[in-house]
């Protein structure tokens, strides 16, 4: 039987040009996931992640806050969903800037609808694969670990991917998975045991390494 560690990327740059980048707060929260790591005495047989430039950050500094020289494997189906062509399947008009609490909350809200719609077959985000083709990249990454790892085994994503992992082996709807998605924090682990014939989820969105009131300030969702 074997673990697998999945983590969400630090935090993103939510609101800038690109938003596929680690804020510094991103990389603090990183460096310290890998301290914690560290700190249990935690190594890893195999680290998977996806493309994106924030997951590639975010490995980088669980490497470093942790003293690993992993090379990761890179997994596509790992990346996450495009959120903007989410909405814009949805809302075809320009969104005003997200700098406002009442424009942030109507952007998940918008985010949420068009998940909805895309996870049940009635839009096609321009660009994205279907959502049967989304689930097809994560499982496939689900069962990479399981037929190829025994000991421990990280993965670095995205909320999308992580939330679509645990709603496939709990077999939830797609608005539960939704729900999963929207709670999951930033540099949050969830934690999957498998053998060679299924996984198993044993915690979820865990923030541990974040105890303590001098960290409450890291603790974000974006």
């Amino acid at each position: 039987m074997g673990n697998l560690y999945l983590v969400r990327h630090g935090q993103a740059s939510f609101g800038a040009a690109d938003y596929d980048k680690l804020s510094e707060l991103g990389h603090r929260q990183s460096v310290r996931l890998g301290e914690y790591f560290a700190a249990k005495g935690l190594l890893f047989d195999a680290v998977l992640t996806g493309t994106l430039k924030r997951h590639a950050e975010t490995w980088a500094g669980i490497a470093q806050g942790a003293g690993l020289d992993l090379q990761p494997e890179l997994w596509p189906g790992l990346n996450e969903f495009d959120s903007a062509a989410v909405i814009a399947a949805i809302h075809p008009d320009p969104l005003a800037a997200t700098d406002t609490p009442e424009m942030y909350k109507y952007h998940f809200r918008l985010l949420r609808d068009g998940l909805t719609q895309w996870m049940n077959g009635v839009v096609s985000p321009k660009g994205m694969p279907s959502y049967t083709e989304f689930v097809q990249g994560v499982t496939g990454a689900l069962d990479h670990v399981r037929k190829q790892h025994t000991g421990n085994v990280l993965i670095v994503s995205s909320g999308g991917p992580i939330s679509t992992a645990i709603g496939h082996i709990l077999g939830t709807v797609p608005e539960k998975t939704i729900e999963l998605n929207m709670q999951i924090r930033n540099s949050a682990v969830t934690e999957f045991l498998f053998t060679p014939k299924r996984h198993l989820l044993l915690t979820f969105n865990s923030l541990a390494h974040l105890d303590g009131a001098e960290y409450a300030p890291w603790i974000t969702y974006s």
